[in-house]
């Protein structure tokens, strides 16, 4: 069948670019071959890149789960998956061993962050892990995906960059001028996949949003080391309930804060990044003792600073390996993995020893 107009008529053949429908195969897939039976050499497919980075996609588990969402459970969850690896031929959808989890596998954080997003649009609440790379072993050597990154930035901020890829184990390969604009640079540089994850936000704040920049999967390669510039610790709420302007108010000095008051909290919660390198549990829904020298009208003179707002892409790239995503339609949050304190600790002395 194919579109005449607005009508869909009959035909016995079709060329190059034209949209057609067909019926009768049982499970088609992009890149297949469709031809007579005498056929059995297939057209040659386009080769596509591997997968690079894996989440795992699980239940919201949180104590403030199912208050947004309608879609909740692992089996929608998973149908959801299942449906998008049909239709997107860069995303492998697994299972794991944990119940109602599945690993997604895609080419990069944004475009599961994408996925996130969509899933979250249609009534989804999730609870996300770190992005993780896939790493390949070859006569007992690591090896890692590297990506070829090609950036577009003015003058002044090229050091900016080369300087912030090099903390990332980037190679730079070229630099040159842009024949067409004055006053920009071109670098192209080699770097780890883990190396860009959240790494597009840091750079629209490099380049005060004016660079450009393309990723492309380019080989596998040695493992290249640790990263530089770890990023701070976190503060982690103690306690549940709603979050009060005096708490934090006593809690700015500590680091910055993600959240404002008024809002709902839980033990496990994150509600901002630490000065430190160590995670501090806090209170943030300590309020103040009334006493008939005290009024409860006192916090109405207390000023905080505008808490910093987690977006989904930014969240993807600064969770760490302990930590979760909790994604619902109407907010996205940080929380750590395990919500039991005594746990995290004993997780603590088990990995230091």
């Amino acid at each position: 069948m194919k579109r005449r107009g607005t009508n869909t008529v009959p035909v016995d053949s079709a060329g190059a670019g034209d949209i057609i429908s067909l019926s009768g195969l049982s499970n088609p897939s992009i890149g297949h071959t469709v031809a007579a039976l005498e056929v059995i050499t297939p057209l040659p497919a386009t080769v596509m890149d591997p997968p690079t980075i894996s989440m795992t996609f699980g239940v919201n588990d949180s104590p403030l789960g199912g208050r947004d969402g309608s879609q909740l459970t692992g089996p929608k969850i998973g149908e959801r998956l299942m449906a998008e690896a049909e239709s997107n031929l860069s995303i492998s959808v697994c299972p794991t061993p944990q119940k109602d989890a599945f690993e997604v596998q895609g080419r990069g954080e944004l475009q599961l962050g994408i996925l996130i997003e969509n899933m979250r649009r249609e009534g989804y609440e999730l609870s996300v892990s770190p992005p993780a790379v896939m790493y390949k072993t070859v006569d007992n050597n690591k090896l890692e995906p590297i990506e070829e990154v090609i950036v577009e930035v003015d003058d002044e901020h090229s050091g900016t960059v080369i300087e912030s890829m090099s903390h990332r184990r980037g190679e730079l390969l070229d630099q040159c001028p842009c024949t067409e604009s004055s006053g920009r640079t071109r670098l192209t540089f080699a770097c780890p996949s883990r190396g860009l994850v959240g790494y597009r936000s840091v750079f629209n704040t490099e380049t005060h949003g004016t660079g450009f920049m393309h990723r492309a999967f380019l080989s596998y390669e040695k493992y290249r080391g640790a990263l530089g510039n770890v990023r701070k610790g976190v503060l982690v709420s103690m306690a549940s309930g709603t979050i009060t302007a005096h708490a934090l108010m006593n809690l700015e000095a500590r680091g910055v804060l993600f959240v404002q008051p008024g809002q709902e909290t839980y033990n496990g919660m994150i509600i901002g990044e630490h000065s430190r390198d160590n995670d501090l549990e806090v209170n943030p829904v300590k309020s103040k003792e009334l006493t008939n020298m005290r009024s409860a009208g006192k916090d109405e003179n207390v000023r905080l600073s505008p808490p910093r707002q987690i977006t989904l892409e930014e969240a993807i790239g600064y969770v760490a390996t302990d930590e979760l995503i909790e994604v619902t339609p109407k907010v996205v949050r940080l929380r750590k993995k395990y919500l039991d304190p005594s746990k995290r600790r004993t997780l603590r002395r088990t990995g230091r020893e």
